[in-house]
């Protein structure tokens, strides 16, 4: 079995306002190279460096709509890119 050494899980339900602010110490994160996660229960500090890999899944069955935002990284492997992204939202 797998093991991990340092692993981070934070569950919860929040409003839009809120995600939004994790959402952007995020961005600032990846910006400075440094993302520090904490709650209760534990806390991980994680590097950002070199090529990220993206990836996004958006579904929506019935009422049920679901947004998985996925970054993952190696620093000693290069990743090709896959294509240029667009993100669109509504209206302000």
């Amino acid at each position: 079995m797998l093991e991990h050494k340092n692993r981070f899980r934070h569950d919860s339900l929040e409003d839009r306002k809120s995600i939004q602010r994790y959402l952007k110490a995020i961005t600032k994160g990846l910006a400075s190279g440094e993302l520090t996660f904490a709650d209760d229960g534990g806390e991980i500090t994680l590097k950002p460096n070199g090529l990220i890999n993206l990836k996004i899944v958006a579904s929506e069955d019935d009422s049920r709509h679901r947004l998985e935002i996925k970054l993952s990284w190696d620093s000693e492997v290069e990743q090709a890119d896959q294509g240029s992204l667009t993100i669109q939202t509504g209206k302000s």
